[in-house]
């Protein structure tokens, strides 16, 4: 298999692929002869093609795989479009309570109810359901309460390689945030919030 025929298969596998798919997975469908590092070669060169050209979608590493999908440049018609048909979007209760659970991660129940000040037990449940969260282990403290984070369709979902890649909480100043979302250091004894965000 020559290497245009190989990019070429590797994009049609890329498309047809409804998660990222790392260079090991992509060689199982290719002969003995073909190597991840070919593999690799090849999307690199597929990443500059799709660049050049300024095509509609791009080919980002996401979570481990390799996934095409469409450019940030059209980030605004795309969400103009899924905003009027997505009928099952997550409640804002849903997103505030992944949001404690990414930047906080390990963390318990409690925590996220310190944090949020509201019972998050249905949150909680509808983020298992949908992959989003999961179980890591047990604290340890008396009665070992169970420890959440974040999973790999997380990463997926929100289009992030790795939990690096979430926004520095640096880059919004406190007027951007729900008073019951910040954590404990950043609130006044009173519960107000603090005027400043330390660095």
């Amino acid at each position: 298999m020559d290497g245009v025929e190989l990019k070429r298969s590797i994009e049609a596998l890329l498309f047809a692929s409804e998660r990222p798919l790392t260079a090991e997975e992509m060689q199982e469908a290719f002969p003995a002869g073909v190597s991840a590092k070919d593999i690799k070669t090849q999307i690199d060169e597929l990443r500059d093609e799709y660049e050049t050209h300024r095509r509609g979608f791009r080919l980002y590493e996401i979570a481990g795989g390799f996934q095409l999908a469409s450019a940030i440049d059209y980030a605004e018609v795309l969400k103009c479009f899924y905003q009027a048909r997505e009928k099952k979007r997550m409640s804002p209760a849903s997103l505030e309570t992944l949001s404690v659970i990414a930047y906080r991660q390990p963390v318990t129940r409690a925590d996220i109810e310190a944090i949020r000040g509201v019972n998050v037990d249905g949150a909680v449940k509808g983020l298992m359901e949908k992959a989003l969260i999961r179980i890591i282990g047990r604290k340890e403290v008396p009665g070992r309460p169970i420890l959440y984070g974040t999973t790999r369709d997380f990463l997926e979902r929100f289009g992030l390689k790795s939990l690096e890649d979430l926004p520095p909480l640096s880059e919004y100043t406190l007027k951007d945030l729900d008073p019951n979302l910040l954590p404990p250091e950043m609130k006044t004894e009173d519960g107000a919030q603090r005027t400043e965000v330390s660095s």
